[in-house]
């Protein structure tokens, strides 16, 4: 976030650094790859699984198929299983959906990353030495992975469904090559948006219990599926021609795969994502790269002016900076900021909020997103129940008051930035907020810090509140 800006003279030296850390599109031309309220709250869309199994389903035989250069073991085994499910969904979903007949892909590719160049085998035209990728090579119509360094981390980090969710998202980007949906003139930005997509559409096929090989709970299993999502965001939006999405952007399209289905994937389009993106900032403004709005007195009571302004209430809540609010009658202390409705007080632990901001990421692979935005926004969702307490709606019910509190908090942050806005949002801080909301979901919880377990549904009202705005989150967290 920002109130002007600032002189940034490493900025250049900076991106060149992160760009070649972070590059998704080591084989760019020939290849597309990831990295260089209801009775039931968890039942989301019909799936079919809320706590349930996640991972691998036991003693079931393994798919018939090999990888050229495979080791044969469970990493490679796990990627097979996953493309033998992946072939069989599309054989059924590419005709109920696409002209023409549907062919797997010709083969398969298994590669180690660590390992020494001359035993890295080329693909599509180049060598994988190195290569921490997953890939779709559209001119051989195959698929391959790094079994070396990027599957072990995925499923280190994120779970064994983040692999199968990495794989749909390139089976994704082998159906575009079939339905022909994208062509040489489309952007980056909607190849790639359209496979996390497509990747969504199986995956809620996996949750409804219909993978021979897999089964996906919508809990720790989708949460997990969706940090990884996060992980291989852009983490310089509009710094590069080969745009893939911010983590909302790309939570987003999953999203879309996973309610909507395949005829929601192929809507996806320049024109839709502009729509979808509206006034929100898709890249960094001169300064914005180091420039974070202090997690502090100052900056919070600026944003009170902010919510206050654009979120009005008959009678506006008084702030305490001392601390969190306790002795609160029949409502738990939450941390770092706590609200009291008695007597109508948002109590704030500065430090502890300011701290929050500065969290580490955990390497190569990471769903943590620090930045001023992961404290600011749990400071405003606390404002949000001072809101809904004025409007004499029910402040507890983690489905309910908790994802209507998500939602008001991403209506708010859609207001940070339309011009002329005082705080004005940065490229990053809605992947600041989200990655807060997949964590620990603390801007998703009523006024006891309760909060649904899915952080699918967590993020689902976020993303509402962003671009249906307040009228949406009160019609559809009643």
């Amino acid at each position: 976030m920002r109130t002007a800006r600032v002189r940034a003279g490493l900025a250049a030296a900076l991106l060149v650094f992160v760009t070649a850390v972070t590059g998704c599109d080591a084989v760019r031309d020939t290849a597309e790859g990831l990295m260089r309220g209801t009775e039931n709250p968890f039942d989301i869309n019909g799936s079919t699984s809320s706590t349930g199994p996640n991972g691998p389903r036991p003693g079931v035989p393994d798919a018939p198929l090999t990888a050229a250069n495979g080791d044969g073991g469970p990493l490679d085994t796990l990627a097979l299983n996953a493309m033998s499910d992946l072939e069989e969904f599309w054989s059924t979903e590419y005709g109920a959906n696409f002209p023409g007949d549907f062919a797997p892909a010709n083969g398969y590719l298994s590669w180690d990353a660590s390992a020494p160049r001359a035993a890295s085998p080329d693909f599509c035209g180049e060598s994988t030495f190195e290569l921490v990728n997953a890939a779709y090579c559209g001119r051989d119509h195959w698929i391959g992975w790094d079994r070396g360094v990027l599957l072990p981390e995925l499923e280190q980090k994120f779970g064994p469904m983040a692999i199968v969710m990495v794989l749909a998202h390139e089976y994704g980007h082998a159906v575009q090559s079939q339905a022909q949906t994208t062509g040489a003139l489309t952007s980056t930005l909607v190849e790639e948006q359209q496979a996390d997509c497509l990747a969504g559409v199986f995956l809620r096929h996996v949750a409804e219990g219909n993978s021979p090989h897999f089964t996906l709970n919508t809990t720790d299993g989708l949460n997990g599926v969706l940090g990884a999502t996060i992980a291989v965001r852009d983490q310089l939006p509009g710094l590069t021609p080969y745009e893939h999405g911010s983590a909302f952007e790309r939570v987003t399209a999953v999203q879309i795969g996973y309610t909507d289905g395949t005829p929601g994937c192929k809507k996806i389009s320049r024109s839709e994502i502009q729509q979808r993106r509206g006034t929100l900032p898709t890249t960094f403004e001169f300064g914005d790269l180091f420039a974070q709005l202090a997690v502090d007195t100052d900056s919070l009571n600026l944003m009170t002016q902010v919510l206050a302004r654009t979120f009005p209430v008959s009678r506006p809540p008084t702030y305490d900076y001392g601390g969190v609010t306790v002795g609160c009658p029949e409502v738990a202390t939450t941390q770092p900021v706590s609200y009291c409705p008695s007597s109508n007080t948002i109590g704030s632990d500065v430090p502890a909020l300011a701290e929050r901001a500065r969290a580490e990421d955990d390497g190569l692979l990471s769903s943590v997103v620090a930045g001023d935005y992961n404290a600011f926004v749990v400071f405003v969702s606390r404002y949000m129940l001072a809101l809904q307490q004025d409007r004499q709606l029910s402040l507890t019910g983690a489905e309910t008051a908790g994802l209507r509190t998500a939602c008001l908090s991403g209506a708010f942050t859609t207001k940070l930035s339309e011009p002329g806005a005082t705080v004005r949002l940065s490229a990053d801080d809605l992947d600041e907020a989200v990655s807060g909301l997949l964590s620990d979901g603390m801007a998703a919880s009523d006024v006891d810090g309760k909060t649904v377990s899915s952080g699918y549904l967590r993020l689902e009202a976020f993303r509402t509140g962003v671009l249906d705005g307040e009228a949406a989150c009160l019609r559809t967290y009643e």
